[in-house]
């Protein structure tokens, strides 16, 4: 970092997955010299209070807020819509609106799910420029929230899919309770994406912050893609966790018709991680060699 001054990144959602992991990058120390993080959830702060959040901005005039915050219950969004809005679109709104009174750079993260999820005839990775077409209220509302960001020119938007990690509950740690419990699963096998380890995430968004601050003149701020590298089911991805986790559970293939949900999954949600990689020098793992990271940390874990 240059200079000596700290800028203060006030972090949403922090009791999350990436906010968890977000708090890791603290305790260890590695841009304590650059950077001070301040850790919020909705115990310190309600983001859907448009009052409550200029006054905590302003109060602390950081000069970054990341925003992990959201409602995720893709399901039960299709019933609890109006929830939904209020978190990943108004609060967005809330948040960008503070973000640019104390002009402070803002982090918005969201999702595969913006997209149709119709499987490309030439199976390509989505780029930032594909068109969106949600089919869930999930979709719509992050995507609501997608727009409230990139309003504001000093914003980034990261879209990300099937986020795990050793913190909070995930499909990962689903996979390898259920594996423990029985000698077999039936995992959806036509839906095509990518895992995306949390903390692998977190560094990516730290290293678009300080890129954006070493060169101001050209912080890139815009729309990425972020998950780790290569593609895969969700039949695979169990199969791999089973694997990796020592779970003597047999997974078998089912399709999306076999296992009806409230909410449209995508069929295919590959997205490319070209321009983020191009723009930042950011690490993007292959899936598999994150997922056995995340295991053995687990398993250190206890």
């Amino acid at each position: 970092m240059k200079g000596t001054m700290r800028k203060k990144i006030v972090v949403t959602g922090s009791n999350g997955q990436l906010g968890s992991e977000l708090r890791a990058i603290d305790r260890a120390g590695r841009y304590r010299a650059g950077y001070e993080f301040v850790f919020t959830d909705v115990a310190e702060l309600d983001i859907t209070d448009a009052v409550a959040v200029q006054a905590f901005v302003g109060h602390e005039r950081p000069q970054w807020i990341v925003n992990a915050a959201a409602y995720t219950a893709v399901d039960r969004a299709e019933s609890d819509a109006e929830r939904a809005e209020l978190l990943n679109a108004t609060a967005v709104r809330n948040l960008v609106s503070a973000a640019e009174a104390v002009g402070a750079g803002f982090v918005q993260v969201s999702t595969d799910y913006v997209f149709d999820g119709l499987r490309p005839a030439d199976e390509h990775a989505l780029t930032e420029e594909e068109p969106t077409g949600p089919q869930s209220v999930y979709g719509r509302t992050k995507l609501a929230g997608e727009a409230a960001a990139l309003a504001y020119d000093r914003s980034f938007v990261v879209r990300t899919a099937w986020l795990y990690s050793t913190y909070g509950n995930n499909f990962v740690k689903t996979m390898l309770r259920l594996g423990a419990e029985r000698s077999e699963l039936g995992v959806v096998a036509d839906q095509w994406g990518t895992p995306t380890y949390a903390r692998d995430l977190a560094a990516a968004i730290m290293e678009m912050v300080v890129f954006a601050d070493e060169h101001p003149d050209a912080a890139g701020f815009g729309l990425y893609h972020y998950t780790n590298g290569g593609r895969t089911n969700w039949c695979e991805f169990a199969q791999e966790i089973m694997r990796l986790g020592g779970r003597n559970c047999a997974v078998r293939a089912i399709t999306t018709a076999e296992y009806p949900a409230a909410a449209a999954r995508p069929a295919w949600s590959v997205l490319s991680t070209e321009r983020i990689r191009a723009t930042f020098g950011a690490l993007v793992p292959d899936w598999r060699e994150s997922l056995a990271e995340c295991i053995s940390t687990l398993d250190v874990l206890g």
